[in-house]
């Protein structure tokens, strides 16, 4: 029998309940830009921290409902892929052009264009996430860019060079953490990501005078989270152990 035959309706629904999940980003993604075009970036925002939340809870509840098997004809990876390009380079690339925080005109086009290029490079990569649960290369945390270079009102010099610098990172072997999935320090991570998010949501709700502690601790996590992958990635080159990560 096939699996489809050997599976209920109700878990079928399940399944395609858990793709339309997934889905309502592509929905985010295109309130983005509306907010953009409106000039809010601070709800800009808020519509990213949701596709944040989405992306990170997608994938557990994918494996808890088997969509692969329950639904083998539907590539919930390809959707995800494609969600993720959406909410988190596209939109925030096009929020940082409409808010001004680019230079004008086509110094500023060629400065957006780079992330634009350099994710659509990884988002095709086959090894763009490694079997044991890491992203190769700078993971197109746009909307994480997005986020601080709005939240610090930073200048366009610098947010060129931020964008510059993260675009030449994609093409860098980095092993960055896959907070969700990676297992080395895996329930500090998750707690420091969840305390994070929380973060991100009381620094909105202040702007446009959030609480020093609330955005010490959010770049103290940045920190964190870079340091542990450089941490990472230098002891499995050196010990040649690259099974850091879950079994797949």
């Amino acid at each position: 029998m096939t699996v489809q035959q050997t599976t209920s309706p109700r878990d079928r629904l399940g399944a395609a309940l858990v793709h339309v999940y997934t889905a309502s980003g592509a929905v985010i993604a295109f309130l983005m830009v509306l907010a953009a075009f409106q000039g809010d970036a601070i709800g800009a925002l808020w519509l990213g921290l949701a596709a944040l939340i989405i992306d990170s809870t997608d994938g557990t509840l994918a494996r808890r409902f088997r969509v692969s098997e329950t639904i083998p004809w539907f590539d919930g990876r390809r959707l995800d892929d494609i969600v993720d390009y959406l909410t988190y380079v596209f939109a925030p690339v096009l929020l940082l052009w409409s808010g001004g925080y680019l230079p004008a005109g086509l110094t500023g086009i060629c400065i957006a264009a780079m992330p634009l290029l350099a994710s659509s490079y990884q988002f095709c990569r086959v090894d763009a996430k490694t079997d044991d649960h890491f992203f190769l290369g700078f993971p197109s945390y746009w909307n994480v860019v997005a986020f601080y270079v709005i939240v610090f009102q930073l200048a366009p010099a610098t947010v060129s060079a931020i964008l510059t610098l993260c675009a030449l990172l994609v093409f860098v072997p980095i092993r960055y953490l896959y907070p969700s999935r990676t297992v080395a320090f895996r329930p500090l991570t998750l707690l420091l990501t969840a305390i994070w998010l929380v973060c991100y949501a009381l620094i909105l709700r202040q702007q446009p005078e959030p609480a020093p502690v609330l955005t010490l601790f959010s770049l103290l996590y940045l920190v964190y989270y870079v340091g542990l992958s450089l941490y990472l990635t230098l002891r499995a080159r050196d010990a040649d152990e690259p099974a850091l990560g879950e079994p797949a």
